[in-house]
């Protein structure tokens, strides 16, 4: 089962610092997420195959543990293991699920963060690269955000079992 809560739990004490247990990357947004989800509880599968499946061992992880791209077609196309479900606004959104953030709208990832609280059915966000806590989750405020970006919500699954 997913742990939302320790999750979000992870998410707090790590927004704006690095656990040292893991790599660290100057881009560091979407290991962050992945750390949160794993946090959580979220099964990892498809080592030591860096292009499949969701996980870090061994000394690597998979393309979807640390890049944004590759983790929204992981979460959209994932049938077992660490699951999601496409929704098509942020309000729809609980803590501990993802935000995939293509800013420029050209359907290439940019970024990645993990739902933290709800204020007034607004759902605010944690994220690495860029640290930010409780951050609304439009990104309005970021000199990233263009008039073109494009966001892809996804909602964890509780129910992880391959």
């Amino acid at each position: 089962m997913y742990n939302r809560e320790a999750a979000v739990q992870y998410a707090q004490t790590w927004w704006n610092s690095r656990n040292p247990a893991f790599p660290s990357f100057a881009v560091d947004c979407t290991n962050f997420v992945s750390q949160c989800l794993r946090a959580g509880g979220a099964p990892m599968r498809g080592y030591p195959n860096r292009e499949n499946g969701w996980w870090i061992g061994g000394g690597t992880w998979s393309f979807s543990w640390s890049v944004a791209h590759s983790l929204r077609w992981y979460l959209e196309g994932s049938k077992s293991g660490l699951k999601a479900t496409k929704k098509s606004s942020a309000d729809q959104l609980w803590p501990g699920d993802v935000i995939i953030y293509d800013f420029d709208g050209d359907g290439r990832m940019d970024h990645a963060a993990i739902v933290v609280s709800s204020q007034g059915g607004v759902p605010l966000v944690n994220a690495h690269t860029a640290n930010s806590r409780n951050r609304h989750w439009s990104y309005s405020t970021s000199p990233a955000h263009t008039s073109g970006i494009r966001y892809y919500f996804f909602h964890i699954h509780e129910d992880t079992s391959l």
